[in-house]
């Protein structure tokens, strides 16, 4: 039998006392702030555990946010500088994780999420290139259970470590020990907890699909194997046909091209049907995670397959519903008010917000969201046509809270026969902002992943904080 390579955190007592840094000074470039302003009295909030949200669903349930944002550039109350990577924050009980790459290391980093100041932090070598684009740094979002922190590197390095301190519990080498590699962009897929189960989404074609783990300890539960390769989706859990079912958006790099919906028992890791979903090319992303209607399940593939709509029965069988043109890359989509939002946009170009009825998969209404911003470059200024591309968006205080793809965040009231932009703002001008925003405790956090591309301020990749706090409940 091959031997696992996972290794309890007694035997990394040497490995933790070298990469783990206790509480210090904050980090140096925080921007000195007056702190944010008070929640509005009747305020709702909550923490934002890992990616897409508690829910996993794209939803906040958050209120009392601020809609009056300014036209220019709006300043942050905290920013921290961030290496490579596209992994978004997780939040909870007021720390922050992120994770980010720094030349071949790594980096695991703690935050107070009302300061910046660096609580923890926690570094390994990594050796991982990317194979078509040049950043390498980490794409899965760290999910916080309780009093630990996920994090799935983007070179199969699991790693399990204690949310206060940063002192780490365990780790597991997921492409030696499930036989798994680097697929197209390495591991992309964020670990979801369900019932006291740790479930990663692996994709190897000779060895497990989908496994689900003891957050305690590390040790295998269960394993699914079907051969077909890891996405860039992330697994969610939902109730269809009267029962939880576990649904997996696989088909990474294969040959031939293989892949589609997995749905699986949660508990046992039982597949109780396969829903073949992919486009017929080698190279396909498959980002979009699986998004769940009251009866449905919504996949979505940007490389042409489109968009499909899914009836569940009670034997957990697949059945679609309807199917669409449209295809998503990695941008999710949303249910909300029982109607599909989506993005429908092209990286750093043409971006519109659109409504598709979920019986029939009819498109109800479609906006481009486009504009004109004249912006201080070498000295001049000059005139840009501007859009939200490849945006993301939050359903959150009875709107659309939408981050465009270079950085400008917008404020939209979506209803299924129009659309309307309530307020725009500027945060920063850089490409490749493709990291979900994220909204905790009446504070927003973006991503930061590209260098300014315009303006007199150069700034490198960073972790901005903003203050949405003070707005009247709707």
């Amino acid at each position: 039998m091959k031997q696992l390579s996972f290794r309890p955190a007694a035997i990394l007592l040497t490995a933790l006392l070298a990469s783990t840094t206790s509480p210090q000074s904050p980090a140096p470039d925080v921007a000195p702030s007056p702190g944010p302003r008070p929640l509005a009295p009747e305020a709702r909030v909550e923490d934002w555990p890992g990616f897409l949200g508690p829910r996993r669903d794209g939803h906040s349930m958050e209120t009392g946010l601020r809609r009056d944002l300014p036209p220019s550039a709006w300043k942050p109350l905290w920013t921290t500088s961030r290496g490579t990577g596209y992994a978004g924050p997780a939040i909870a009980k007021g720390r922050l994780v992120h994770t980010h790459r720094v030349d071949n290391e790594a980096v695991i980093e703690a935050l107070d999420a009302l300061t910046g100041q660096v609580l923890w932090q926690h570094r390994y070598p990594c050796e991982y290139r990317g194979k078509f684009i040049r950043n390498s740094g980490p794409r899965a979002t760290p999910l916080i259970a309780s009093d630990t922190v996920f994090v799935h590197g983007v070179d199969g390095r699991f790693v399990a470590l204690d949310v206060e301190t940063g002192k780490l519990r365990w780790e597991r080498d997921t492409h030696a020990d499930f036989g798994s590699d680097e697929d197209f962009f390495g591991v992309v897929s964020s670990p979801l907890l369900y019932a006291g189960l740790l479930i990663l989404q692996i994709g190897a074609a000779q060895g497990a699909t989908v496994v689900g783990l003891d957050p305690v300890s590390g040790k295998e539960t269960w394993r699914a194997s079907n051969g077909w390769r890891a996405s860039c989706a992330s697994p969610v859990v939902g109730t269809l046909g009267g029962e939880d079912r576990l649904f997996v958006l696989a088909g990474g790099e294969s040959r031939p091209p293989v892949g589609g919906l997995l749905v699986l028992n949660p508990g046992t890791g039982v597949i109780q049907h396969e829903f073949a979903f992919r486009a017929r090319r080698e190279l396909s992303v498959v980002g979009a995670t699986p998004v769940f209607g009251d009866d449905f399940i919504l996949l979505s593939d940007g490389y042409g397959a489109g968009t499909v709509a899914l009836d569940i029965d009670e034997e957990g069988q697949a059945t679609q519903r309807w199917e669409s043109r449209m295809g998503l890359e990695f941008t999710n989509p949303l249910v909300l008010e029982g109607y599909i939002w989506a993005i429908d946009g092209v990286t750093g170009r043409a971006g519109a917000l659109t409504c598709l009825d979920p019986k029939t998969g009819e498109e109800l209404v479609r906006k481009d969201i486009d504009w004109t911003e004249t912006v201080a470059d070498d000295g001049k200024q000059k005139e840009f046509s501007l859009s939200i591309g490849q945006g993301s968006m939050l359903a959150v205080d009875d709107d659309l809270l939408c981050l465009g793809d270079d950085g400008a965040l917008l404020w939209i009231d979506a209803k299924p026969d129009s659309i309307e932009v309530l307020a725009r703002t500027r945060l920063f001008h850089a490409i490749e902002t493709w990291t979900p925003p994220v909204v905790c405790h009446g504070l927003l956090y973006v991503c930061q992943n590209k260098r300014e591309r315009f303006g007199d301020a150069a700034f490198e990749p960073r972790l901005l904080c903003y203050d949405l706090r003070g707005g009247a409940s709707k």
